[in-house]
């Protein structure tokens, strides 16, 4: 009877969890994954020189990123990649697992290191470091169609009402992870500041070969054509998502049920347009002038 009651009160510890949610800074977490104190520790880590932090918004391409700087810095040896997951590779800074992930990072490599957490979270850290920073970004109407679809196998995240909804709470930012325009804009903000180089998800799609080989060059680590030739084979889409090591197929069904939908869906360019009505593409047009029309930033990406 203990045992039953003991297993009955872990399960209900872990349900609450896993509809729970952070609130740091203005912005909210799934507090499955996040406290106050692994946010807390991240805004105060110490930065090595030699770290390489890739910055995403949610569904911009991490998981791929994540794929091509271990294939970068596993120099054909190919273990890493057959054996340990993303997560494991290439922790997130502000999740309750990472202060036991990046003692076990591997030491021959530089610390790959992932994160979602806005610019000004971490800039005060990074401004006294050398660490190189890589921003992924992608279209914003394809990031939100993935991010809707998201939710829909994510244990710890909401099931969206609808997509009109989602639309709306993507476009005033008061969604899980705050506003893509704030971290984009943020982040970019800082380009002067860091050692930063911005990569977009059309880019890699549309030219992998010469966007693996800027990465290459920025990281320090230039790569023969057979190097980018393991790398190319290694991050298609086709690989990853029958590998089990990115796809999040070893994650149990409570936190993601990929019987509702698959972690790696599409993996296209431009599949907001199977989704979006001219209705919505126009409120987000307009919300997408007023927020970006004098940033001055530049991205391969049209609103049409």
């Amino acid at each position: 009877m203990q045992e039953r009651n003991a297993g009955a009160s872990a399960s209900a510890s872990m349900n609450e969890r896993m509809n729970s949610v952070e609130v740091f800074d203005g912005i909210r977490f799934p507090g499955f994954m996040h406290s106050q104190e692994s946010l807390r520790a991240a805004c105060g880590f110490q930065f090595k020189d030699t770290d390489i932090l890739l910055v995403t918004f949610p569904k911009s391409g991490t998981t791929w990123m994540q794929q091509v700087l271990s294939l970068i810095f596993c120099e054909g040896c190919l273990w890493p990649i057959h054996h340990l997951p993303n997560w494991a590779r290439a922790p997130w800074m502000e999740q309750i697992s990472f202060s036991h992930l990046v003692t076990q990072l591997n030491t021959s490599w530089p610390r790959l290191l992932t994160t979602h957490l806005p610019a000004k979270a971490l800039a005060a850290a990074l401004r006294t470091s050398k660490a190189r920073v890589i921003y992924m970004a992608r279209n914003p109407k394809d990031v939100l169609v993935s991010f809707y679809h998201f939710h829909k196998i994510a244990g710890f995240l909401p099931d969206p009402s609808s997509f009109e909804d989602f639309v709306d709470e993507f476009l005033k930012g008061t969604g899980f992870f705050g506003s893509w325009f704030d971290h984009v804009k943020g982040w970019l903000g800082l380009q002067q500041d860091l050692n930063l180089l911005l990569v977009t998800y059309e880019e890699l799609y549309q030219e992998p070969r010469a966007t693996i080989r800027k990465l290459g060059e920025f990281l320090g680590h230039p790569l023969g054509p057979q190097e980018e030739a393991v790398i190319l084979k290694h991050c298609t889409f086709s690989f990853m998502s029958q590998s089990s090591m990115v796809n999040y197929s070893l994650l149990p069904k409570d936190i993601m049920d990929q019987s509702r939908g698959k972690f790696l869906r599409k993996g296209v360019v431009g599949n907001w347009k199977e989704h979006f009505t001219p209705e919505q593409d126009e409120k987000f047009n307009v919300v997408y002038k007023a927020q970006m029309g004098d940033s001055g930033l530049c991205f391969p990406w049209t609103m049409d």
